[in-house]
């Protein structure tokens, strides 16, 4: 059988992504089918939302997240696929697991609940998660690290996320994959002021992939769940300077994939842009494959 091969080119300054997406055509692996309509579910955090400033600097929801580019790519594949967002900008793994702090309502009275019962009544065929930069994200301010405050939260992130996986897992059935993904680090951007953002940022960069290879990678492990590689993707631990500025890789693409080295109103914002997101569906991509 042939195969399709979507290419997206996104690019920004200094930095290019080509993401290839390797699917088998529409009308040949579904054909014939029917049935009741497929969903794609997404859950998690702000990013999950596709969260970016507007114009003001207020961080508002957009449709053009990773999970936006997902279902675009996705729902020419699956015939009458259905994008269902239940993200929540500002959600811990606290605050998704029980609904306490939540910035959002959920009428079964937290996030995973409401992702519990949406599983039980729908026909859910993809479920992709980021959840845990909160609880952490908080402890870097005012140009210091707060090191007891990380350790609270890579504890709540330890006890939290394995509950919530379980929760979706129960739910699912050994199906449907549920994908998660680790996390970039907005704070590389305080490179750009001098020699004590500097010291900060390569802090921030030994926190980041403390939390995604010692803390997310074995849950998601543990529970046979794929993580897409953000952290690689945007490069995160290469400090290479680049010849023609001197700026290390990692900072250069930080500016480019998301609004922290925008000018205010707009940045500093720890959001991506639209090809920020866009990086961060073609590391989702390699993990989901074909549906």
């Amino acid at each position: 059988m042939s195969r399709l091969r979507r290419v997206w080119t996104l690019f920004s300054g200094a930095c290019a992504a080509t993401l290839v997406l390797a699917l088998a055509p529409a009308g040949q692996a579904h054909a014939g089918t029917s049935g009741p309509t497929p969903y794609y579910l997404a859950l998690g955090d702000s990013l999950s939302q596709g969260v970016q400033p507007n114009s003001s600097g207020q961080s508002v929801e957009t449709n053009q997240g990773y999970a936006d580019d997902l279902y675009s790519l996705y729902r020419n594949e699956v015939p009458g696929l259905q994008l269902a967002k239940l993200g929540c900008p500002g959600e811990t793994s606290t605050s998704m697991l029980t609904g306490a702090g939540s910035p959002c309502t959920y009428g079964a009275g937290s996030q995973v609940a409401q992702a519990v019962s949406f599983i039980e009544t729908h026909h859910v065929v993809l479920i992709t998660i980021d959840i845990g930069a909160n609880d952490v994200d908080g402890c870097l301010s005012g140009g210091t690290i707060n090191g007891p405050c990380i350790a609270t939260g890579l504890t709540n992130i330890g006890n939290n996320l394995p509950v919530i996986l379980y929760m979706l897992r129960a739910a699912a059935g050994a199906g449907v994959p549920i994908v998660g993904m680790n996390y970039y680090d907005p704070f590389l951007a305080l490179w750009l002021q001098g020699s004590a953002g500097q010291g900060l940022a390569t802090q921030s960069v030994a926190l980041t992939t403390y939390l995604n290879g010692t803390v997310l990678q074995p849950i998601y492990t543990a529970f046979s769940d794929p993580i897409a590689d953000v952290q690689s993707a945007f490069q995160t631990t290469d400090f290479t300077p680049l010849p023609w500025t001197g700026q290390p890789v990692n900072v250069t693409l930080i500016c480019a994939l998301t609004w922290m080295c925008a000018p205010s109103p707009v940045g500093p914002n720890i959001h991506a842009n639209v090809f920020g997101y866009g990086v961060i569906t073609g590391a989702f991509i390699q993990e989901i494959g074909v549906l």
